[in-house]
């Protein structure tokens, strides 16, 4: 097992790490590392793997050889915690040798966990994944709990330089069932908004964003549009680009004029892209990866054409 380095506070805000990451790549894109045991290459041999090391063993090359492909690409990447929880313990060892490798290899790293407790749970939550051993540069937030909830991972995403992304509006169908109840006049993903952006200014320290972002599904592009305006100083995490049937015009609001403001996610689209025919044209089972930076390069290429992220072309 590769150890994770620690990030330190000598190395900048996430905030402002993420927009010099973005700027250097010239894209926005950030791809989710999901590996799933029925959807990896052919070439793999996972179909029939039952033992848990073992597939943790096979998610570790897998993920590995989908940074190769997307590092010179893409400034962040977003390991899925429950795909590597599945395994128990060999899981979270293949966890941490993904996370140290993306590190290695110059991307940022986005636990995606959607944490969320109270008093001291929720500091040894935050301890552990932005401040100890898991080492990641961000960590999604669940702020069912309430605003106090978050205060933890608040404060030791600002000590450490980290970043926190809070579910407002998510991209799954259901999310209406809740987020969209009114209160007061408004959505509750509205009012939790307005604490996220609350959070974002006071974590600003003067930038032009805070340490605090918010979850804002692609599936959702008239909200979308209205979260980017009530949220001025808040990162957009989107997710849903591509299999969940967000489209690069669906996601232009999440974005500044300038091209900055929102990192877009995709995952299945991009890493299990063998299954894709128009990837996969003319590849050999073993080529997978050449149909992965098919799919990222194409990613790259919509947003560039139908958002504001053009804007970072220069």
């Amino acid at each position: 097992m590769t150890t994770p380095t620690p990030h330190l506070t000598a190395h900048g805000r996430f905030a402002d790490r993420i927009a010099a990451a973005i700027k250097a790549r010239r894209t926005p894109s950030c791809i989710g590392l999901d590996p799933r045991r029925e959807s990896l290459p052919p070439a793999l041999a996972a179909a029939a793997i039952t033992d848990p090391q073992a597939l943790a063993g096979i998610f570790t090359r897998f993920c590995r050889d989908v940074i190769d492909v997307v590092a010179p690409l893409v400034p962040i990447v977003k390991p899925q915690l429950a795909c590597f929880e599945a395994l128990g313990p060999h899981g979270m060892i293949a966890l941490a040798d993904v996370i140290a490798y993306a590190r290695s290899k110059n991307l940022l790293v986005l636990a995606d966990g959607k944490r969320g407790d109270i008093g001291s749970t929720a500091e040894a939550y935050a301890d552990g994944w932005l401040a100890g051993p898991w080492a990641a540069d961000a960590l999604t937030v669940n702020p069912y709990l309430g605003l106090d909830s978050i205060e933890p991972f608040v404060k030791t995403a600002e000590s450490r330089g980290a970043g926190i992304f809070v579910l407002v509006k998510t991209s799954n169908p259901g999310s209406k069932d809740f987020q969209e109840l009114v209160c007061d006049g408004k959505a509750t993903y509205e009012h939790v908004a307005a604490g996220v952006e609350h959070l974002a200014i006071r974590t600003a320290a003067g930038g032009r964003f805070g340490a605090v972002g918010a979850v804002v599904g692609a599936t959702w592009p008239k909200q979308l549009d209205d979260l980017r305006t009530a949220m001025p100083h808040t990162w957009l995490l989107v997710p849903g680009f591509g299999r969940q049937g967000g489209r690069a015009s669906d996601v232009r609001g999440a974005f500044d004029a300038d091209g900055m403001g929102a990192i877009i996610v995709s995952a299945r689209d991009v890493i299990f892209a063998h299954a894709r025919p128009e990837m996969n044209a003319g590849l050999a089972d073993t080529q997978w990866q050449m149909a992965v930076d098919r799919a990222c390069q194409e990613m790259i290429e919509r947003l560039a054409a139908d958002t504001p992220a053009a804007a970072l072309r220069g």
